[in-house]
């Protein structure tokens, strides 16, 4: 068994990204990414400051807009408006969930899809079903590169994908297909579960309850992704996939933390230098 070290993996993606973006400069262009937060969301407000960290070490121009709790649709609205229509921001990003009153299916869809980094916008899922797309999801794309760090091909091999998610399952399954993997999705109301991640070479396990998968749901010699972000019984860190059973069963496992989480950010960065490229026709 060998654990996948997403730090490692994540630290290259930034050390691609620092260096395209340095021969964009020589050019006069810098990448610029806005990220607008509304709420005093605790986990919401550790994401912002860790992006605003990684576009600092990238290189990247960013700017944040912390609104209030009380902002309104139309304040939203207005201020994406205005961010579509500047030159020197090439990627928008609303941080989500927001307030209970705010409509994020309506922002989403007003952001310009040549500056949807977080590739959310309909037309950005559209192109990622017929495999024509210019951003990917951050999360399965950055788990795309955690599996190509193991060096093993995904033609032919059987997927799993547990969880439906229109940020994490849906997305990733489609990525797998475009690399020729056989793949399923499951989800809560599907029978035999573990009959089925017992076949999986690759499993990707995207449900966010704490250590759900165990030793007995896993093929000898898979590969386990772990998305999840839970809490045990002590409170502390773990993921969907019960660690300690089921690494020694697998080939490559994914760490929590350590593994998936890292890769989120990285790849937002792939996505904002792409567009960047994109907008001055140098992609």
């Amino acid at each position: 068994m060998a654990i996948i070290d997403g730090r490692a993996v994540s630290k290259s993606v930034r050390e691609r990204v620092a260096k395209e973006t340095a021969l964009l400069k020589e050019k006069g262009i810098t990448p610029g990414l806005a990220v607008i937060i509304v709420g005093d969301d605790s986990a919401s407000q550790v994401y912002v400051k860790n992006k605003e960290k990684a576009c600092e070490e990238v290189g990247f121009y960013s700017e944040k807009y912390a609104l209030p709790a009380s902002t309104t649709q139309e304040e939203l609205n207005a201020l994406v408006e205005e961010l579509n229509n500047r030159s020197d921001i090439n990627g928008i990003l609303c941080q989500l969930p927001l307030p209970a009153h705010l409509d994020d299916k309506e922002v989403i869809n007003l952001i310009n899809p040549i500056k949807d980094v977080d590739a959310f916008h309909p037309i950005s899922v559209g192109a990622i079903m017929i495999g024509d797309y210019k951003f990917l999801p951050c999360t399965p794309a950055g788990i795309m590169e955690l599996i190509h760090s193991t060096g093993v091909d995904v033609t032919g091999k059987k997927a799993v994908v547990m969880g439906r998610s229109n940020i994490v399952g849906k997305p990733m399954a489609m990525l797998l297909l475009h690399e020729n993997a056989t793949v399923e999705i499951t989800h809560s109301k599907t029978e035999n579960l573990a009959e089925i991640t017992r076949e999986a070479d690759i499993l990707v396990a995207a449900i966010g309850k704490a250590k759900f998968v165990t030793a007995d749901m896993v093929k000898e010699g898979a590969i386990v992704i772990d998305v999840g972000m839970d809490r045990d019984e002590n409170g502390k860190l773990c993921g969907d996939v019960d660690f300690d059973s089921v690494a020694e069963k697998c080939s490559f496992i994914t760490p929590v933390p350590g593994g998936v989480g890292p890769m989120t950010i990285s790849m937002l960065m792939q996505n904002t230098l792409t567009a960047a490229k994109l907008q001055n026709n140098l992609d």
